[in-house]
């Protein structure tokens, strides 16, 4: 089995690190650069940097925060945020990217997918998902999901399990799935939803948006069937640190990379 990521998330607005509830009540966590120097040396196993406000604001990623947080991050680096063509996708990776995470551009445009992963490989491409649950009547209702753009602020009418499955289909080869009524919470993440994508494609799903303890994050891996967790509040105030959650995760029987400080 391979080993279970554990990989920061660094929201960014305005140049500074920032995490809300369900995407909204916003609260700054610090320096971007300083955050992604500070995680790389605690062991965790990759970073995500996403610009939250690009998209709506119609502007691209901050390239020179980029480049700084790869100069200091010896750790796989995706980085999302307004990336709208494949030439902006190769100005990332020259700035020091590892991957990109397309959302809003690739709902637009589908296409952007595919040619991304031809020109760059499906390694580098990255799928994010923001999803919210559709309430349907009665308690027998099947589950489903509405796919989101724009930070959230945007419904798409996409069927959640519809869209991951064209994400793989197009070149993807990683989904970083949130769950928009979890995020922020600290109330676990959506594992339905999670287990949902993952039964229904084959590449790599990343968990995100609920950790509050250890065992969401357990559970997420575990009964969610998640490949990787993505964690922002619970690592930027403190409450833990990744070698406790390696730690405790090596102790439930999952495969961790070893925290080597």
């Amino acid at each position: 089995m391979l080993a279970k990521r554990i990989i920061p998330c660094l929201d960014v607005r305005d140049g500074r690190v920032v995490k809300g509830t369900r995407f909204v009540d916003i609260r700054d966590a610090g320096d971007p650069v300083e955050r992604a120097a500070f995680y790389n040396h605690e062991g965790a196993d990759e970073i995500v940097f996403l610009d939250i406000t690009a998209s709506v604001e119609g502007r691209r990623a901050i390239v020179d925060v980029v480049r700084k947080t790869a100069e200091v991050v010896f750790i796989p680096l995706t980085v999302g945020g307004g990336i709208d063509s494949t030439t902006f996708i190769q100005e990332l990776l020259q700035s020091g990217a590892d991957k990109v995470s397309l959302n809003t551009a690739a709902l637009r445009n589908p296409a952007l997918i595919r040619e991304g992963a031809d020109q760059f490989g499906s390694q580098c491409i990255v799928a994010a998902i923001d999803a919210c649950r559709v309430v349907n009547a009665g308690q027998d209702a099947e589950l489903k999901w509405e796919v989101y753009s724009h930070g959230g602020r945007k419904a798409t009418g996409r069927d959640l399990i519809e869209w991951a499955e064209q994400v793989e289909e197009m070149g993807a080869g990683e989904i970083l799935l949130t769950s928009m009524d979890a995020d922020g919470t600290l109330d676990g993440y959506d594992n339905e939803m999670l287990a949902a994508v993952t039964g229904a494609v084959g590449i790599p799903v990343i968990a995100s948006g609920g950790a509050g303890n250890l065992e969401h994050l357990y559970e997420a891996l575990a009964r969610g069937k998640a490949h990787a967790v993505l964690a922002a509040s619970i690592l930027h105030y403190g409450t833990y640190s990744i070698a406790d959650i390696k730690s405790y995760l090596s102790s439930k029987g999952l495969p961790v990379r070893p925290v080597n400080i």
